[in-house]
Order: structure tokens, then sequence, then C-alpha cells
């Protein structure tokens, strides 16, 4: 109740207009006085017509509403606003000599929110105002922190838009000419220091051009600008190409990919969404995987899905830690101290839904994990 009344206290009164419908001129004028001395904006009328015209013109937040009115009632003028699309959240008080239950539940129905029973006195009118015009208020501050959020998110988007969509392209560069380097020159060739310099920075671009990547990606996707193309394809002809990209990557740590497709497993999909799973479950493995050890990368026929399923012989991860695997967002790091942003497992779910389908996760902590995505096969 005191924070009722903080609230209350905190409401500039002159920012709001209540309108009074009475077709008793005597009960305008004191509802009119009463309400002008609380420092409200006050217009009246006097039956339920002029009261559905003004209620569309002045957009009054509160309205005063007499039910027993000779043109149309309070109830069925209620009834009228709200069907109106303009009129349809504007509180509306009942003024009525009526104390039947019946009558009261019937305010109710037709969409009233308070009852004020004449004959009555100030300080119960005030209340039962006051009430209202704090809901108001409290929908007002709702509706503008909404607006000052969406704004907020929206300008995040866009620099985080920005942000990658400029900087990938020179960190592909980058991180191409790295690999190069480190493939191509023994490092007693410029001595072990440098070779290792040169071997984290290839690490680093890796990691910071998926990072852009995913959140490019991943900025679309949530602003509604990353849009699913269903094709039909066979796995063999993507699946390969997407592993090869990272044959060398997985020889700095001296790992070697085994590719197992069976034939003919062929899917309704987006291709490049279902090529960024794959690339992030790889990237991981890659990531969580001993140096010498084996990443298997498997096509199944899973009727009505297929399955792609990336198993590394790493870390493993904590039972407590896989059911907000793909929501968490949560930095890790792999076994050569790789940081991970969080955001690319979340994307993997994101798109594997959008196809229609859905990611799976089997892990034992010390012995490695196999990540999965079941996309629709072609009908």
């Amino acid at each position: 109740m005191d924070i009722a009344r903080t609230f209350e206290s905190k409401i500039n009164r002159s920012d709001y207009k209540i309108l009074v419908v009475d077709d008793v001129m005597s009960n305008v004028l004191l509802l009119k006085i009463l309400l002008t001395n609380e420092q409200f904006q006050v217009i009246t009328c006097s039956n339920g017509n002029s009261c559905l015209e003004l209620a569309r013109t002045e957009h009054p937040d509160l309205i005063l509403l007499d039910v027993m009115m000779p043109d149309i009632s309070g109830f069925d003028t209620c009834s009228e606003l709200r069907k109106d699309e303009e009129t349809k959240d504007i509180p509306v008080i009942f003024l009525t000599a009526l104390n039947n239950p019946a009558d009261l539940v019937h305010g109710f129905q037709v969409g009233g929110n308070d009852f004020l029973t004449k004959p009555f006195n100030k300080e119960e009118l005030v209340m039962r105002v006051m009430h209202q015009i704090s809901l108001v208020a409290a929908k007002r501050i709702i509706v503008s922190q909404n607006i000052e959020l969406r704004r907020t998110i929206s300008n995040r988007d866009k620099m985080y838009s920005v942000i990658a969509h400029d900087l990938r392209s020179p960190m592909a560069s980058i991180r191409m000419v790295l690999n190069l380097l480190v493939n191509a020159i023994p490092p007693e060739t410029i001595g072990q220091e440098l070779f290792d310099l040169i071997d984290k920075a290839n690490r680093e671009s890796e990691e910071t051009h998926d990072l852009l990547d995913n959140l490019l990606k991943w900025t679309k996707s949530q602003t509604g600008r990353l849009n699913v193309v269903l094709q039909e394809f066979d796995l063999a002809e993507v699946v390969p190409g997407v592993v090869d990209i990272f044959v060398m990557i997985a020889e700095t740590k001296h790992i070697k990919l085994n590719l197992n497709i069976e034939e003919g497993v062929e899917v309704n999909a987006d291709k490049d969404m279902l090529k960024t799973v794959i690339r992030n479950f790889i990237s991981n493995a890659i990531k969580f995987s001993n140096e010498n050890s084996t990443i298997d990368i498997s096509v199944k026929n899973e009727a009505p899905m297929a399955r792609i399923s990336v198993r590394d012989h790493g870390v493993g991860i904590s039972a407590d830690r896989i059911a907000t695997l793909f929501s968490d967002g949560k930095t890790t790091y792999g076994t050569a101290n790789e940081e991970g942003s969080g955001l690319g497992l979340q994307l993997c779910k994101d798109f594997a839904v959008k196809n229609g389908g859905d990611v799976e996760v089997t892990s034992i902590e010390g012995e490695g994990s196999t990540f999965s995505v079941l996309v629709p096969l072609k009908q």
C-alpha cells in the first residue's frame, strides 16, 4: 500500500483527462468542480452518443459514465466503446444509483472497470479515480520503456551487424595467410619462439573470424533479415566441403578428421544454415579435443530425419551444463586455451529449429562429446 501511495504521489494529475458523462447537469457540475480541484483536466457531456464521439476525438484517460441516460444507457455506451479500436482500452467507472448485484455483474460484463454509487462523497470519488489513473500511468511507463528497449535493441543489432560485416572480410584474408604460414613454414626455419607466436595468431584469427561470422548471422536472424530458403540436396554434396575447410586447422593440433557418409541421404533444408551448424560443431570439436586425437563426422538416414553428428574424444561436458548448453551463451575455453563467444551453439539451435529440425548432444566428462543436428529428409 505504501508503494502504491508513493507512486500515486508522483503522478502529475494535470497530465490526465477525465470525461464526465451524465444527463443531470447538477451531477456534471459537481464532478467537474471536485475533479478540477484535484488538478485533473475535465471535459463533460450529457449523453451516450456524445460520449462515444468525445472518446474518439479527445482520447480521455478515464470516463465517468452515468448508467441511466435518455438516449443509450451507460452499459450500452460502454459496450460500444469496447468495440472501437481507438476507445477499447479507456477505463470506465460507472456512476449509478443501482445496487442490484445483477446490474453490477452486467456492468463488468460490458467492460466496466469500477462502480461509483450515487450519492457519492469526495473521498471515495478521488480514491476510485486515482486507482484507475494509477493503472493508466503504470501502463504509460511500460509502453514508454518498451519503446525505448526496442530502440536500444535495434541500435545494438545494427552496431553488431556493421561490426561483423565490415571486419569479416579482412579477417578472412588474415586467417588464410596465417593458415598458410603455419602449415608451410617448419618451426626450425624461423625458430620455435616465432613459430609459436604465428601459431597463436593463427588460432586467434580463426576464433575471431568465427565470432564475426556467427555474430553477423545471429543479428540477421534475430532481426528477421535472414530468410530460410529450403531446397532439396544430397548431404554428400555439402558435408565433405565443410569438413575440408577444417583439415588444415585440425592439423595445427595434430587432429585427424574422419568422415563417414551414408549414400543417398537427401534433405529439405537451407543449405547455408546447415553449413553454419556443421562448421560450429566441427570448430568446437577441434577446440575441445586434445592433440593427436580424432574427430568423427557422420551422416545417417534416421527417417523421417537425417542426422549429421560430430564426435570428439576431448574434455567432455559436465552433466549439469548439458541442459542449458544451447541457451545460456556461456564462454568456455578449449584445450589450447581457445576462447569461445558462447554464441555459436545458440545459433545452431536457432538454425536447426528454423529448418524444422533440432540439435542434440551427448557427452561424458573426460571422454568426449557428440553434437548432432537433425533436419527433415526429402519427401
